[in-house]
């Protein structure tokens, strides 16, 4: 098991125990909790992951090692722990290398920090480079979910 999956292993409850709790603020401005139901086994799984919000639309990345967004492969209803509220919504993936670089220019757009972060230059105007975008986009996907749809508190 690699260093980053025994790290997810050992952080990941304990962002969702603050994230449970009354605590919650000092991560829910920019982590959430969602839930998805296996497309196969039915079993539950829930993960912490980052995201940005405009409207009712939220966005999250995910790296393509991980498993819990292809239970979303076509739409699929989610569970969220948004912000200290529990919340349903409908989630998508966007998987193809083209479609991945669109979506993740958009949120580079609504979050120029995360550049940084996905190690994505940007160039003297601080606009990212587009191939390193379109590199980024063979090892990320990028989850919308829609809160419009569904996003009525539990």
């Amino acid at each position: 098991m690699s260093q980053k999956n025994i790290f997810l292993k050992l952080s990941n409850p304990l962002i969702a125990a603050i994230l449970r709790s009354p605590l919650h603020g000092m991560l829910s401005r920019s982590t959430m909790l969602v839930t998805v139901k296996g497309r196969k086994s039915g079993k539950t799984y829930t993960t912490p992951v980052n995201y940005i919000r405009q409207g009712n639309m939220l966005y999250t990345l995910s790296s393509r090692e991980r498993t819990w967004w292809r239970n979303l492969r076509g739409e699929a209803e989610v569970t969220l722990c948004f912000q200290g509220e529990q919340m349903k919504g409908w989630g998508k993936v966007v998987e193809d290398d083209l479609g991945v670089a669109e979506a993740l220019s958009a949120y580079l757009q609504l979050a120029p920090q995360y550049a940084r972060y996905l190690n994505i230059q940007t160039d003297k105007d601080g606009h990212p480079i587009a191939q390193d975008i379109a590199q980024k986009a063979q090892s990320r996907v990028v989850v919308t979910i829609d809160l419009g749809a569904g996003g009525d508190q539990l």
